[in-house]
């Protein structure tokens, strides 16, 4: 079923906006090279539409009938013959008063990267185009169209007396066991067979997974981790700082314990003295983490980023999603495994579920979380919203931030105002106007048992001092119940119809 003409209306309204990356104009063309050149660049940048007949200022030129035979012949060599694979634009003639247009939609493609009929591979920069002759960049577009993985790729120089041999053979035997086809042969040959050499070098997945020294032959594939006393990248004062190196579980371990020793705990429902819990689920930590050592562009030769502040933690991975993925694709749980030999094994040496089902985990867990995909910055970040801002003093962290060699003044950090999110109004709003016990609050939410989602709220509902205890000498008791504070039921009153955030 064909969709409906442009009109002359639409097609002004269309070009009012001016070019951009998705839509370019064309006075004539007259060379199948460059024509094929402007396609490449398109299906290889998410596709766009190309305006014959249309001046560079934006006025229509117009093209006689004659013109629109010629530029469709010609578009139809240069779709089919002049570039690799070959591409199926759409075209269509609209009639306005100055004249025929032709407009050309070029679907994004689906076998990156396109190459011209020299061999060469184009994409968008903004209304223009460009040439892709860096390395890495071309990695990355073979690594989305799935002919190359950098899992795989072969480490120089390595070979497998780089393995730490005895972890690598507790690998086996706990997961393959000893009557495994693997079972006495040579190291190079089981790990040619796991896919984690070539016979005489290492691959990039056995040398992450199984390098006694990992950092020595590829240093930018680590975790850089600072907590800062305040909301600003730009803070010159940070509490905690490492760099974290070594085998992917190794860095998962550090990071992990990087991050919880940065966090508060809160008491909750726990005895006096019980560690508490975390303020952020552990299991949302895990499972990010996870997510970043498997699923980071290997082929940027960058370290990932944990930045914790006083109302926030970002986890900022190499590399944006692959072409193929959307953010709410993620979210729904699809997936797309750009290391899939790293990922195969990595599951049995991490907290790591596959199926895609890690962000709607996390999601369920803890909604307060933003995922920012940056395509221009080449970057992937999960932005993990802290329950309430950091205290001067919590037990067993450091208080006294380090200077770092830089010399500029330091804001103080601001407070941020509380904001509450659906599940905490609806705890408020089932306190007021009688306290309640915890099984009665998980009543209202519809949870029958403490969830993540549940005790963050709570956490900040008592740390931002909202609610309180009953029975504040007895935290513990099996008749402490929580009853809103003066505060409490302000916020309650001014937060009214207020939309989550």
């Amino acid at each position: 079923m064909s969709s409906k003409p442009m009109t002359e209306a639409e097609l002004l309204q269309q070009i009012a906006v001016g070019e951009h990356s998705r839509q370019q104009f064309k006075r004539t063309v007259n060379h199948p090279d460059a024509l094929a050149a402007e396609l490449v660049a398109f299906s290889n940048s998410g596709g766009g539409t190309l305006f014959i007949g249309i001046n560079d200022d934006g006025s229509i030129a117009g093209l006689d009938a004659a013109e629109v035979r010629r530029i469709n012949q010609l578009l139809s060599n240069a779709a089919s013959q002049h570039l690799r694979p070959p591409v199926h634009p759409l075209t269509e003639n609209v009639q306005t008063r100055q004249g025929l247009v032709i407009v050309v939609t070029v679907p994004n493609g689906l076998s990156k990267p396109y190459l011209d009929h020299q061999g060469r591979i184009w994409v968008k920069q903004g209304a223009d185009k460009r040439q892709v002759t860096a390395r890495e960049e071309l990695q990355r577009m073979f690594q989305s169209a799935g002919l190359v993985y950098a899992d795989i790729v072969p480490v120089a120089d390595t070979s497998s007396a780089d393995i730490d041999e005895a972890a690598f053979h507790r690998y086996l035997e706990k997961h393959y066991g000893a009557d495994s086809p693997y079972a006495g042969q040579p190291l190079d040959a089981t790990l040619h067979n796991l896919g984690l050499g070539d016979g005489r070098e290492l691959k990039l997945s056995g040398l992450l997974l199984f390098g006694r020294n990992p950092v020595r032959w590829r240093p930018a594939f680590s975790i850089k981790a600072v907590a800062f006393p305040g909301t600003r990248l730009t803070d010159t004062r940070y509490l905690d700082s490492q760099d974290i190196n070594g085998t992917l579980q190794n860095q998962y371990t550090e990071a992990l314990a990087f991050i919880k020793r940065n966090l508060h705990r809160v008491q909750g429902d726990q005895g006096v003295n019980s560690p508490g819990i975390l303020e952020i689920p552990e299991i949302v930590l895990q499972e990010l983490l996870v997510n970043a050592l498997v699923h980071r562009d290997y082929f940027t030769s960058a370290p990932i980023r944990i930045l914790i502040y006083t109302d926030r933690i970002e986890i900022i991975s190499p590399g944006h999603l692959p072409d193929s993925l959307s953010l709410e694709d993620i979210r729904q749980g699809k997936t797309n495994r750009r290391n899939p030999t790293l990922a195969e094994h990595a599951f049995r040496l991490l907290p790591y579920r596959g199926l895609g089902s890690g962000i709607p985990r996390v999601l369920q867990e803890w909604p307060q979380i933003e995922l920012i995909n940056e395509e221009r910055g080449n970057q992937f970040t999960a932005l993990v919203r802290r329950p309430a801002p950091q205290w001067e003093e919590a037990a067993g962290q450091v208080t006294d931030p380090v200077e770092a060699p830089v010399e500029a003044p330091v804001e103080a950090p601001v407070e941020a105002p509380v904001v509450l999110t659906d599940t905490e109004r609806k705890i408020l709003k089932a306190l007021f106007p009688l306290p309640l016990g915890r099984a009665d609050i998980l009543s209202v939410l519809g949870y029958r048992q403490p969830t993540g989602n549940y005790k963050a709220a709570m956490f900040k509902l008592l740390q931002s001092s909202l609610l309180e205890y009953t029975l504040p000498d007895k935290p513990n008791s099996r008749l402490q119940k929580y009853r809103l504070t003066d505060t409490g039921q302000r916020m309650l009153q001014d937060q009214q119809g207020t939309p989550e955030s």
